[in-house]
C-alpha cells in the first residue's frame, strides 16, 4: 500500500467504489493522511453538514490521535475515505468524535463500524476504562449494533446527539493501529 495519500478526497473518480473489497483502517501516522482526515472532516461537518463555518478543528485536534480508514484502487492514489479522531481527558477516560465517512464511501458497509473498531480498541490499549462519544441521531442505531448504550441526549452544535458509551468488553486491546487491520465489506 503507498504511504502517501491524495490531499483531496475524491472518491468520485473511482468507477464503483462499493466494488472495492478492503479498506485498511489505521491510525493516521504521517503528515499527509492527517490532513487527508481535516480535509474530510471540513467536507462532511462544513461542507455537506453545515455544523462548521469553514473549519472544524478545535483544542481537541492538538492532543487527539486521528484515525483514518484509506481505500486503494491500482493505478490510483491512495484515499481517505473515513476518519475519527480519539483522546483521553483524564487517566482511564477516553472520547472518540469527529466520525466522518466519504458520501461516495459510504456504501461500504465495514468503514465507519472498523473507524469505531479501531478507535475504541486503542483506546483500550492505552488504558481506556471508559469510552464515550456524542454520536448524532441518526447515528445511534449503528452504535448500539456495536455494543454502546445511550446515557443521555444531548444537543450539540444544534444538532440532536446521544452521549453513548461503548461497551469494551467488546473492543479487545489494539496494540498495533500504526498498521491497523483491513476490513472487507460486510465483515464488522
Amino acid at each position: 500500500m503507498n504511504t502517501a495519500c491524495a490531499p483531496v478526497i475524491d472518491v468520485a473518480n473511482v468507477a464503483d467504489v462499493a466494488a472495492a473489497r478492503t479498506v485498511r483502517i489505521k491510525l493516521a501516522t504521517t503528515l499527509a493522511e492527517r490532513e487527508a482526515t481535516r480535509q474530510l472532516r471540513r467536507a462532511v461537518f462544513c461542507d455537506e453538514q453545515g455544523i462548521f463555518d469553514g473549519d472544524d478543528t478545535d483544542a481537541i485536534d492538538k492532543l487527539a490521535l486521528p484515525i483514518a480508514a484509506i481505500i486503494s484502487v491500482p493505478g490510483l492514489p491512495d484515499e481517505v475515505i473515513g476518519t475519527v479522531r480519539i483522546h483521553e481527558t483524564e487517566p482511564g477516560l477516553w472520547y472518540g468524535s469527529r466520525l466522518a465517512v466519504a458520501r461516495q464511501a459510504r456504501r461500504i458497509g465495514s468503514v465507519g463500524s472498523g473507524l469505531i473498531k479501531l478507535a475504541v480498541g486503542t483506546a483500550h490499549a492505552h488504558g481506556c476504562k471508559t469510552f464515550l462519544a456524542q454520536v448524532q441521531s441518526q447515528n445511534v442505531p449503528l452504535f448500539r449494533r456495536l455494543h454502546w448504550d445511550s446515557l443521555a441526549e444531548l444537543d450539540v452544535h444544534g444538532r440532536p446527539h446521544h452521549l453513548m458509551q461503548a461497551d469494551l468488553a467488546h473492543y479487545p486491546p489494539i496494540h498495533d493501529g500504526d498498521t491497523g487491520f483491513i476490513v472487507t465489506r460486510g465483515a464488522l
